[in-house]
């Protein structure tokens, strides 16, 4: 009895059983009843109310009996019908086969699976070739000639989860068109690009390969061009007939373009396994995302394709400088813990802009390019801007690879000459730097009077567009996109050319220092350039045109350096060395040693400070 107590019983149960109870008490009874005198008026008053009592029970009885139904039949669930329009799971490697099968490789062929060229005892006619070559185009067009235009780059060596990577059917990975603008390329790096294109691409989402050819004057690449490409099927040429430049050739494919998405690539790509899905994904993810691939080298000198490595992670970004040039810089360590592995995205403050996806829809929503800039120069970093500060994103995926031919300088001449590139950054400062354009214009002499003269085109339309995108300011886009960048002071206590009253010279940072030689002495020229310094409110002489470079007392004798500055933003101070003071006297004195900064001969050296010694003075002109 014990147990049965212990056991927990439900409130049905309880109910149903004290119901029973009860029913048999009323019929014992009603037995008992029945054999007794009727003539009793109270014991017939008693059954009377026992009969209402035996019909209520026997009625909740029967209720509880009608709120206990039999199990049901579990019902059939209509299974969902799958739509045609957006397919369940993920892409099979056989629905991404490529446009072009790659033909089978020779492992020994000259660059084979993205090895160097290599070729000893050369004949004078080959050395002759190859130097002319080299004057064409800036590369090794000697080894290009002789590389496979479908040449193999060997194994997939991206990380396992590249490799791995699988994409949804639904929502469906767009199509693109492939947009290629050359000016006078090497047949043989131009049609590479094309073929690694062909042979890299699934064919499901390569809608087409639009060539844009900005005025070409080479013979290859007009009739043989023409005859060449109909056997690529969904390859096609159109021509600029005057020379225009990157920028409006660039809008002249992407006006044509049939392709859901725009894929910009140089003239001398080729690309790795599985570039464009990762490419084409993370804009349906965010379609207001203008993402790049992961670009590597292809040697100039040898065409070696440089391949990724499976253990290494994303490393660079892309930045600039207050000369408004585009470079590379680590990602900060902030950013780097917010990716889990190499599929997630790296933002990246600006892009090199050579190569690129973007949405066609997006794309001509923010404004395409500035069709006002000319030729070539300061459109990337004028997208960067853009893009942040109108609501957009700017990304680098890791798992799309594509090698790029990176020359030291340019072949080609600027039909304007180089003081394009000038005013296209003046545009963009104009439209998008807000106060800030002042720090670039303090760096660049010419900027500044194209800018006090207004010589640098009709920017109403851009102003227009930054309004109507509800823009945010470049202060936003330091504070919130770049807050690692180190902004130099809006209004310095001193800055231009710093002038020797003994010598009647300039300090000059010198060609190609980018920290760590000896700063020298030249001809005052009030150009700016290796002679711009500024004082800052640190007390550091800066040189900071391009890379953040600092006046670095030496211990005597050796000569006074120019090395990177080590206060760079937030979490860092001056360093001893490199902080300065300009006395009453007009000395340049480092606390620190307590010496000052004099001129000796032709070599600048830390000395006793003497106010008499005009060799020792210095004042900004």
């Amino acid at each position: 009895m014990r147990k049965f107590l212990r056991r927990r019983m439900s409130p049905l149960k309880l109910v149903l059983l004290g119901g029973t109870v009860f029913m048999v008490v009323l019929v014992v009874l009603q037995r008992d009843v029945g054999s007794s005198s009727a003539g009793d008026p109270w014991f017939q008053e008693l059954v009377d109310k026992k009969d209402k009592v035996f019909v209520m029970v026997r009625e909740a009885v029967n209720n509880i009996g009608n709120q206990i139904r039999p199990p049901q039949a579990p019902s059939i669930q209509q299974q969902p019908t799958e739509d045609p329009k957006c397919p369940a799971g993920f892409y099979t490697r056989a629905e991404l086969k490529p446009h072009l099968e790659r033909p089978p490789q020779d492992p020994e062929s000259p660059g084979a699976d993205g090895k160097a060229f290599q070729k000893d005892n050369m004949s004078p006619e080959e050395v002759k070739e190859k130097e002319e070559g080299m004057t064409r185009h800036c590369f090794n067009q000697f080894a290009s000639d002789r590389i496979s235009l479908s040449r193999s780059l060997g194994d997939d060596t991206r990380p396992s989860e590249c490799v791995e990577s699988r994409f949804r059917r639904c929502p469906p990975l767009p199509s693109t068109s492939v947009i290629i603008v050359f000016h006078n390329e090497a047949w043989s790096t131009l049609l590479r690009t094309v073929y690694s294109v062909l042979h890299t691409s699934p064919a499901v989402l390569l809608k087409e390969i639009i060539l844009v050819d900005d005025a070409s004057v080479a013979d290859h690449l007009k009739n043989q061009l023409e005859v060449f490409v109909p056997q690529l099927k969904i390859v096609r040429v159109v021509r600029q007939l005057e020379r225009k430049g990157l920028i409006t050739a660039r809008m002249l494919g992407a006006s044509i373009a049939q392709g859901e998405i725009l894929t910009f690539l140089d003239a001398h790509c080729e690309c790795f396994h599985g570039w464009l899905e990762p490419l084409l994904a993370r804009i349906v993810e965010e379609p207001t995302a203008v993402v790049s691939p992961e670009i590597t080298t292809i040697d100039l000198k040898t065409f070696t394709f440089n391949k990724p490595v499976a253990s290494n992670h994303a490393s660079n970004r892309g930045n600039f400088d207050w000369s408004l040039s585009f470079g590379w810089e680590t990602i900060p360590e902030a950013a780097r813990k917010l990716r889990k592995d190499e599929t997630y995205p790296v933002k990246t403050p600006t892009f090199a802009g050579g190569l690129f996806s973007i949405s066609k829809k997006y794309f001509e929503h923010i404004g395409t390019y500035d069709d006002k800039m000319e030729i070539w120069g300061g459109e990337n970093v004028e997208m960067s801007f853009r893009v942040w500060q109108c609501g957009g994103q700017l990304e680098i995926m890791p798992c799309s690879v594509v090698g790029h031919v990176f020359r030291t300088k340019s072949p080609h001449t600027f039909p304007k000459g180089t003081e394009v590139i000038t005013r296209n950054q003046v545009r963009l400062a104009e439209v998008w730097m807000d106060e800030y354009k002042a720090i670039y214009y303090r760096r660049n002499k010419a900027a500044a009077v194209m800018a006090k003269e207004h010589k640098f085109g009709d920017i109403s339309e851009r102003l227009n567009l930054r309004e109507k995108l509800n823009c945010k300011n470049f202060t936003w886009y330091l504070n919130t996109v770049y807050p690692e960048a180190f902004i130099p002071d809006l209004r310095p206590q001193k800055s231009g050319a710093i002038r020797n009253s003994g010598s009647k010279t300039c300090l000059d940072a010198g060609e190609g220092n980018n920290g760590g030689k000896p700063v020298i002495m030249y001809q005052c020229h009030n150009m700016g350039g290796n002679q711009y310094f500024e004082y800052s409110s640190h007390k550091e002489l800066r040189h900071n045109i391009g890379k953040q470079l600092c006046l670095q007392a030496t211990p005597q004798p050796e000569a006074v350096t120019i090395e990177l500055c080590q206060r760079k933003g937030k979490g860092t101070s001056v360093l001893p060395g490199q902080e300065w003071v300009f006395t009453e006297e007009n000395l340049l004195k480092n606390p620190s040693s307590g010496n000052c900064l004099r001129l000796n001969g032709v070599q600048l050296q830390m000395d006793h400070c003497n106010a008499a010694d005009l060799y020792q003075h210095w004042t900004f002109t």
